[in-house]
C-alpha cells in the first residue's frame, strides 16, 4: 500500500479513517512539506537567538503572555507547559479518534506555519506507523485555545511521560512504549509545545469520524425507509422525480431516488396498486423531505470538517516574507477556536436525531396494528402468547428520547478561562463526545427497524419485495433468524448494528 504523504493541504476524511482504523499505511511528511516547514522554523530560530519579543516563543502563554522567558528557561517552558496542560479527566478516547486526531495534527503541522521542527511531525508519524497510541482523557477541552488538555496528553507521550495504550487495551507507561517501538522521546524547543497543544483536532477526530458513520446511517436509512415502505403496503407516488425536481434539494433528490430503486420490482408494491390510497403518514411520504436534509446537513459538516483537516490552527502563526533569508512575521490569532467546528457539530447531532426520530416512528407502524395494514400485533405470532416487537419499539422510543437530550447544542454556551483571557468559548469538544453517543443511539434505532421490518416481510410471503429490497433482508436474515416465538433479542441487535456499521446495508443503494 502507498505511504500516505502529509503536507497539510489534502488530507481527506476517508484518509482519516483509514489511518485512524488500521496502522497498515505509512504517514509521511512529504518532500515539499519539509521545506516548509524548515523554513518557517528557521524564522523561529532567528527569533530565540535574536531574544527577539515573539507570544509563547520567547513568553509565557495565555493570560502570563507578559511575562518574558530565555535562555535554557525555553526548553523548561516547553516541558511546564505539557505537564501543566495535561489534566484531562474521564474516559480516554478511543484508539481510533486518538489515531485520527494525531494524524490531523501532524497534517495542520505539516503545513508549514507552526514553526516547529520537522523532527516533531517525524515523531507523531512513527508513533501512528508503529502503533504508538497516548491515552487521552475525553473532558477538560472547553474548545477555546483549542483541545488544550486532550492534545497535552498527546505531547505528553511526545516527550515520554503520561501513559500509552498496550497490547489488548492495557495502559502502560508512555517511556516503555516508546522504547519498544524505537521511537526517541522529544525534547521540545522553542513554541513546539504551544504548536502541539493549541488545536482543533480532538475534535475534529472524533466529528470526522461520527461523520463518517453517519453517511454510512443515512443511506441505510433510505434502505430500511424504502424497505418499510414496502412492507407496510405504501406508496410509491411521493417518491415521483418531479415532486423532488420542483423542490430541487440535493439531499432530497438522492433519497427520493434510493426509494425508488427500493421499491422498483416488488411483487409487494404491485399487488395493492389499485386499492385506493392517496398518501401515506409523514414517516413514509416525507422519508425524502427528512432524509434528505439529514443528507444535506451532512454534506455541510464534511465541508467544514475538510477544511478544517487542512488548516493551520495554532497560535501565533508563522508567515514567511523572505524564504533564503529565513525572514518571516509571527502572527498572533485565534484560529484555536473551535466555534466552526461546534456549530457543525451540533448540527450533525441535531440531523442524526431526526434520522432516529423518524426510523422509530416507522417501527412504531410496523407493530402497531391499528398502523401495519394487516400485519400481526407488534409482529408477533401468536400474538398475547408472544410479545414480538412489543418491547423493541420501546427500546428504540428511549434511545430517540436520549438524543434529543443529547441534540441540545454545546456551543450556546460559553464559559470564562484562563483569567478572563479566553472569555468566550466554542464548547466544540463536548458537542463532538455527545455527537459520538447520537451516532451509537442512531445506529441502534435503525438496527431494531430492519429487525422490525425483515420480520414483517416474512409475514407478506410469498409475496416479495424487489431485487434490492430482498438482498435487504438476506444480509438481515444472514446474522438474525426469523422470530417465530418470543426471544433473547438484544443479541440480534448487536449482530445488526454492526452489519450496519460495516455498511453492507448502505451499498444496496451505492
Amino acid at each position: 500500500m502507498n505511504a500516505l504523504h502529509i503536507n497539510g493541504n489534502d488530507l481527506t476524511l476517508e484518509a482519516v479513517h483509514e489511518v485512524a482504523s488500521e496502522p497498515r499505511r505509512a504517514v509521511l511528511l512529504a518532500p515539499d512539506a519539509r521545506a516548509a516547514v524548515n523554513v518557517a522554523r528557521s524564522v523561529v530560530d532567528e527569533i530565540v537567538a535574536g531574544n527577539k519579543l515573539a507570544y509563547a516563543i520567547t513568553t509565557g502563554v495565555g493570560k502570563l503572555s507578559d511575562v518574558r522567558i530565555a535562555g535554557e528557561q525555553i526548553r523548561e517552558l516547553q516541558v511546564n507547559l505539557v505537564r501543566s496542560h495535561a489534566v484531562g479527566v474521564g474516559e480516554p478516547l478511543s484508539v481510533r479518534d486518538t489515531r485520527a486526531m494525531m494524524l490531523l495534527r501532524a497534517n495542520s503541522l505539516a503545513k508549514g506555519h507552526s514553526g516547529v521542527r520537522a523532527l516533531v511531525i517525524d515523531t507523531l508519524c512513527e508513533m501512528l506507523n508503529r502503533g504508538v497510541t497516548p491515552v487521552v482523557p475525553s473532558q477538560g477541552s472547553v474548545g477555546a485555545s483549542g483541545d488544550l488538555a486532550p492534545l497535552a496528553h498527546l505531547a505528553l507521550a511526545l516527550i515520554g511521560e503520561g501513559e500509552c495504550f498496550g497490547e489488548n487495551g492495557a495502559i502502560v507507561p508512555s517511556r516503555e512504549v516508546l522504547q519498544r517501538a524505537q521511537i526517541k522521546p522529544l525534547v521540545l524547543e522553542a513554541k513546539e509545545t504551544i504548536s502541539l497543544i493549541n488545536g482543533t483536532q480532538a475534535m475534529l477526530a472524533v466529528g470526522a469520524l461520527a461523520l463518517l458513520a453517519a453517511e454510512t446511517l443515512v443511506d441505510t436509512a433510505d434502505v430500511l425507509g424504502g424497505l418499510c415502505c414496502d412492507a407496510l403496503k405504501g406508496t410509491d407516488t411521493a417518491f415521483d422525480e418531479r415532486i423532488h425536481r420542483a423542490r430541487p434539494h440535493r439531499g432530497q433528490i438522492k433519497t427520493a431516488a434510493n426509494l425508488r430503486q427500493m421499491l422498483e420490482g416488488s411483487q409487494i408494491r404491485e399487488s395493492h396498486r389499485e386499492c385506493g390510497r392517496v398518501q401515506d403518514a409523514y414517516s413514509l411520504r416525507c422519508i425524502p423531505q427528512v432524509h434528505g436534509a439529514v443528507r444535506d446537513t451532512l454534506a455541510h459538516c464534511r465541508a467544514v470538517f475538510e477544511t478544517e483537516a487542512n488548516s493551520a490552527v495554532d497560535n501565533p502563526l508563522v508567515f514567511i516574507t523572505d524564504a533564503k533569508n529565513s525572514e518571516g512575521d509571527v502572527i498572533s490569532g485565534g484560529n484555536f477556536h473551535g466555534e466552526p467546528l461546534a456549530f457543525a457539530l451540533d448540527f450533525l447531532a441535531i440531523a442524526l436525531s431526526a434520522l432516529a426520530g423518524i426510523s422509530e416512528r416507522r417501527i412504531e407502524r410496523l407493530v402497531n396494528p391499528a398502523l401495519s395494514e394487516g400485519l400481526p400485533a407488534f409482529l408477533a405470532p401468536d400474538a398475547g402468547l408472544n410479545s414480538g416487537f412489543m418491547m423493541p419499539q420501546v427500546v428504540a422510543a428511549a434511545l430517540v428520547s436520549e438524543n434529543k437530550v443529547y441534540a441540545h447544542p454545546a456551543s450556546v454556551d460559553s464559559i470564562t478561562t484562563s483569567g478572563n483571557k479566553e472569555d468566550f468559548v466554542s464548547m466544540g469538544m463536548t458537542a463532538a463526545n455527545k455527537l459520538k453517543r447520537i451516532v451509537d443511539n442512531t445506529r441502534n434505532v435503525l438496527a431494531i427497524e430492519a429487525m422490525a421490518v425483515a420480520q414483517a416481510l416474512d409475514f407478506l410471503a410469498p409475496l416479495k419485495s424487489s431485487k434490492r429490497g430482498q438482498a435487504v433482508h438476506a444480509a438481515i436474515r444472514s446474522v438474525c433468524a426469523t422470530m417465530d416465538k418470543d426471544r433473547v433479542m438484544y443479541q440480534d441487535f448487536a449482530r445488526i448494528s454492526q452489519l450496519i456499521a460495516s455498511g453492507k446495508l448502505a451499498e444496496i443503494v451505492r
